[in-house]
């Protein structure tokens, strides 16, 4: 698979743009913010990862479930492409997981030039583990392909970002939609690949 670095200057301007780069005063503490601040993530194995992703995924399928969006319906029974949660530095150096529903039947294999079809939808949830050792939910980071025409702007994409609790902090087609526009900005990078970034080499499973 083909698998790319944003340059720099992107990298920056989505972190900033999330709010992820400090939380004035307390940054690591545990109130119910503390997760929006990524400032020293954990260097965690493979196995310590999937073992906090476990003891927060019931309680991160629950936050997200009450933005009561149908795309989102049951995310974690669907294809997982990564063999453990891996730091993604356009996600806040958060640990992520990248699930693709069933329509997105050829994200694992999609070559340069090639699309995935109109109904697909690929999810990232994601969680922050500090050298402390604090473990908190993060966002949920989602990406849903649209009917051809339907927003040219965004290459036909819909992104959407949940938070923990389940409200929406945008919806590039409806709720703060600026606010999420630049998702797409960072993932023309990977344009010739449907606009979709891939699991790094070493954490990817077979779908």
């Amino acid at each position: 698979m083909i698998t790319r670095h944003l340059p720099i200057v992107k990298i920056v301007l989505f972190i900033a743009v999330l709010g992820l780069i400090s939380v004035a005063g307390n940054a690591q503490n545990n109130d119910q913010d503390a997760h929006l601040a990524i400032e020293n993530p954990a260097d965690l194995s493979k196995e310590d990862a999937q073992a906090h992703y476990k003891s927060l995924s019931r309680r991160m399928e629950r936050g997200y479930a009450a933005a009561q969006l149908d795309v989102l319906l049951n995310y974690q029974a669907w294809p997982l492409f990564n063999d453990a949660p891996y730091i993604s530095a356009t996600h806040g150096q958060r640990y992520v997981n990248s699930y693709a529903n069933r329509m997105a039947h050829n994200y694992g294999t999609l070559q340069e030039g090639e699309v995935l079809p109109v109904g697909s939808v690929l999810a990232k949830d994601s969680m922050t583990v500090t050298d402390e050792g604090n473990v908190h939910p993060g966002a949920l980071f989602v990406m849903e392909k649209l009917p051809a025409g339907t927003n040219p702007e965004t290459a036909d994409w819909r992104y959407i970002m949940v938070m923990p609790d389940g409200s929406l902090f945008g919806d590039t087609m409806g709720f703060r939609a600026s606010e999420v526009d630049y998702c797409h900005v960072c993932h023309e990078a990977v344009a010739d690949r449907d606009y979709t970034f891939y699991v790094p080499e070493e954490y990817r499973v077979e779908n």
